[in-house]
């Protein structure tokens, strides 16, 4: 935040209209909030927390193992290696066990059920469409990602907590006296919808909470954007 705040000053911004973020993005637009509260006019929060959860560092966990015990990580030093290898498989299963966070049961249910992909057979060892869906996205991202830069953004979320450092998170909360809309979704299994009630509850009379119904789970705050732009609108008006 200490450089987002010094690139600001040096581009010869004093004040910013708002400060808006979903998930990741939205621990950093609440730490603007807490860092720089003269410099911020609104703020928006989507499908985050106060602090990061047990069940939150414990996802993170898996899926960090999933790439350090992949040896082609090579200890994090695997730039330039020969064979052009890399701890690619490590990121495939790390992908898989997030996308599993980022979305629903009832999508997963609605879309996949028990069907097999296409002609394969799940008991002659293909797989099901449901495994499939997994594999493209483990694909997409295992060689357009940087493993050790996926490390450092689980550990930078595992550490998200509002209240260190200022006494305890409902302290921290209760210094936000500009308009804050917080945005939450009924379905998301990753930042659970109380996590925005804690938010609201934190800010106190400047928060406004706006709950949204989506089978999409936790990447509803980047898919449901016809829901999302009136609110979004709003708050900046």
């Amino acid at each position: 935040m200490a450089v987002e705040q010094a690139l600001v000053t040096a581009l010869g911004i004093d004040r910013l209209h708002a400060v808006i973020g979903g998930s990741m993005g939205g621990m950093r637009a609440l730490e603007w909030a807490l860092m720089a509260p003269h410099r911020v006019e609104r703020l928006v929060l989507l499908a985050c927390g106060p602090a990061a959860t047990a069940e939150q560092i414990a996802l993170c966990y898996a899926q960090s193992l999933a790439l350090t015990l992949d040896p082609a990580f090579s200890g994090g030093d695997y730039y330039g290696a020969e064979d052009g290898n890399g701890p690619w498989k490590g990121m495939g299963a790390a992908r898989r066990m997030a996308q599993i966070t980022y979305r629903t049961r009832a999508e997963l249910r609605e879309r996949f059920g028990r069907t097999y992909q296409e002609d394969e057979d799940p008991l002659a060892g293909g797989r099901y469409a449901v495994e499939s869906y997994l594999d493209h996205h483990a694909e997409k991202l295992a060689h357009r990602f940087d493993a050790n830069t996926y490390l450092i953004l689980c550990r930078a979320m595992d550490s998200h907590d509002a209240g260190r450092g200022r006494g305890s998170v409902r302290q921290a909360l209760a210094t936000i006296d500009i308009p804050t809309l917080v945005v939450g979704f009924e379905s998301d299994r990753l930042y659970l919808i109380d996590e925005q009630v804690a938010l609201v509850e934190g800010i106190g009379p400047n928060a406004t909470l706006v709950r949204l119904d989506s089978t999409l789970g936790h990447d509803a705050f980047l898919l449901e954007t016809e829901a999302l732009d009136p609110l979004l609108r709003s708050a900046l008006s």
